[in-house]
């Protein structure tokens, strides 16, 4: 399953914004500041609702600094905050729309409430029955019955299980290398889902043998186009700590070649090794990506695309990638579907989102790629001004 269209209103950026039609692999571009991760953090934000642990609407409003710090600045008489989605199946058709409204009444303990929720379920024949829908009566009576979301409730979510589980292993990783290079050395607690792959090793090590060596060993060959000197790559634990180690092997003057382990390898390889992972993890739900080609040299973002498709393609996986970028090296690649370019930009009315348009879509027709095409229109002109 993957996510087909994303609608929002009052969201962050966004007073308003739609798309449409999203194939498995969607690439959102934009300037600084137009919304590229907070277009991304209302995927993030259902997720936070419907996982099995911890989660919860009031729990996800306020991780992020409540009602106030999530609405658009640009919100004027129309308050509510506004998040709907549609779910296809592999096969292509529409299985889901969750549709979710909240806002803080004008009166009372002034404590987020739901709006509405509602929950449609679409079968092979594209009929649709409505599982939820709310407020009800009851809930119009006792306000405080919608303090909660019904995704969030096992109770009330039985029929609708898929729905929650999609929404619930939505994953997304903004690597820092230095974090799983030296997490014994930095210790702490790591943050609930693990973004920044402080745990990564743990995440490897956890996976039963079988799966992680077939997992490996596509994450090796997509590097060896790469990485020439690559030989091996392979999984080991410390002998006298037990913890859990990443080896790459290097060609070498040396009979049994150079090895390296995870903490010296360089922040590019972590960054890509992680990302091919994660792709290849279990469940349909998306992979959500923060600029992959940080850290990375230009001739490996470039084929990025190709990489992270043909790993996708080995290992089975349904999982649709949304990348944030905007790096003219990975969209130089023609092959990407114009159906998963989204355009971001800011304006006065906060930012606007939009697909493709009619002269860039026949740019590509003609050969040129999303980086030539695409990218100018999605970049912010003019220079920073230093001066006093």
């Amino acid at each position: 399953m993957h996510i087909s269209r994303l609608k929002l209103k009052n969201w962050r950026n966004f007073k308003s914004g739609e798309i449409l039609d999203l194939p498995e692999a969607v690439y959102i571009l934009g300037p600084n500041a137009s919304g590229k991760s907070n277009l991304l953090d209302a995927v993030r934000f259902l997720r936070d609702i419907a996982k099995h642990r911890g989660g919860g609407l009031q729990d996800a409003i306020d991780s992020r600094g409540g009602v106030g710090k999530i609405r658009c600045l640009h919100a004027r008489n129309d308050t509510e905050i506004l998040i709907e989605i549609d779910i296809v199946n592999d096969d292509g058709l529409l299985a889901w729309q969750y549709e979710l409204g909240f806002n803080i009444p004008p009166k009372g303990k002034r404590e987020p409430l739901v709006t509405r929720e509602r929950v449609t379920k679409f079968n092979s024949e594209g009929n649709s029955k409505v599982l939820i829908d709310r407020p009800g009566k009851a809930e119009k009576k006792d306000e405080l019955l919608l303090r909660e979301t019904h995704i969030e409730q096992i109770s009330a979510n039985a029929n609708f299980r898929e729905l929650v589980d999609f929404l619930s292993g939505a994953t997304y990783v903004h690597l820092v290398p230095q974090l799983l290079k030296f997490g014994d050395q930095i210790g702490g607690r790591v943050i609930d889902d693990d973004p920044f792959g402080q745990a990564f090793m743990l995440r490897i090590a956890r996976t039963t043998q079988r799966t992680r060596d077939a997992r490996l060993r596509r994450i090796e060959g997509a590097l060896r186009t790469v990485v020439p000197q690559l030989e091996d790559l392979k999984f080991l634990k410390d002998d006298v700590t037990g913890h859990p180690h990443l080896e790459i092997r290097f060609r070498h003057h040396r009979p049994q070649g150079a090895k390296q382990r995870e903490d010296q390898f360089s922040d590019g390889t972590l960054r890509i090794m992680s990302i091919l992972w994660l792709l290849q993890e279990g469940g349909s739900s998306p992979l959500l990506l923060e600029e992959p080609e940080l850290s990375l040299n230009e001739e490996i973002v470039a084929q990025l695309p190709r990489i992270m498709s043909s790993v996708k393609s080995k290992a089975r996986s349904g999982r649709q990638f949304i990348v944030t970028t905007h790096s003219e090296a990975l969209l130089s690649n023609s092959g990407i579907d114009p159906r998963g370019i989204v355009v971001l930009s800011p304006s006065e009315d906060g930012s606007t989102i939009r697909s493709v348009s009619e002269d860039e879509q026949a740019a590509l027709s003609a050969g040129l790629s999303p980086a030539e095409a695409v990218l100018p229109n999605a970049r912010k002109t003019g220079q920073l001004d230093f001066s006093l």
